[in-house]
């Protein structure tokens, strides 16, 4: 495993506790003050094949051209990171070690992302970081560096727009055919695929900040 370097921990959560923060490496260079200061990815279904509650790095099978999307941003210098539900741990069915070894799996297929901040806890356990909430896209911007107003979260389903809106943040949804239809009809902003994804998300970087959405609104679906 790679020997990542551990994030300062987030301040302390009412409930279970805050996300899991783990550093990667700087982007390369500053970015052009027209380019996002942050692009965040969600995980399963997004960069990687959905795998439910997957702790195991064979698995991890990167969708088509997530590669070649994510070394766009990281040639002009824009910061990206990865924000992840995986109630697998709280559930009982994954450790802080898989977890880890398939965010390295994913670093070692994609490149190295400057954070991941990851929600270890289950949906009734009323913390602050899982998505739809917004406290994973902003514990990953503090790490970053990042103003949530001129981020861009990418992501397949509802709760990750809704978290990206909660944070004040932009939101690009790449829905996969299993994604219901009616979050598709709700998000502002869809792609089909992740290279498109990137490109609209450079060019929301020049446009307002949308308002953030209230807590309580409709989440969407994961199974993490």
């Amino acid at each position: 495993m790679n020997a990542r370097p551990q994030a300062p921990e987030a301040p302390p959560d009412r409930g279970p506790g805050g996300p899991w923060l783990w550093a990667g490496p700087p982007a390369a260079g500053p970015a052009h003050g027209g380019l996002p200061q942050a692009v965040l990815f969600d995980r399963d279904g997004t960069l990687v094949a959905d795998v439910p509650y997957n702790g195991d790095p064979r698995r991890v099978r990167p969708v088509p051209s997530a590669r070649e999307a994510v070394a766009v941003l990281r040639r002009l210098g824009v910061p990206t990171g990865v924000v992840s539900n995986q109630s697998g741990v709280g559930r009982g069915l994954l450790t802080r070690h898989r977890v880890r070894a398939v965010a390295d799996r994913v670093d070692a297929l994609l490149g190295p992302f400057g954070v991941w901040a990851v929600c270890p806890h289950r949906p009734q356990d009323g913390c602050r970081c899982r998505k739809p909430a917004p406290g994973l896209v902003l514990a990953a911007c503090t790490v970053l560096g990042a103003d949530p107003r001129r981020t861009v979260v990418i992501g397949d389903i509802r709760a990750d727009a809704d978290a990206a809106r909660a944070a004040g943040a932009h939101a690009v949804l790449v829905p996969p055919p299993a994604t219901r239809p009616e979050e598709v009809e709700a998000a502002r902003h869809t792609a089909p695929d992740l290279p498109a994804a990137v490109r609209l998300a450079l060019d929301l970087a020049l446009r307002p900040h949308p308002a953030p959405r209230r807590r309580g609104a409709h989440p969407g679906g994961s199974p993490c």
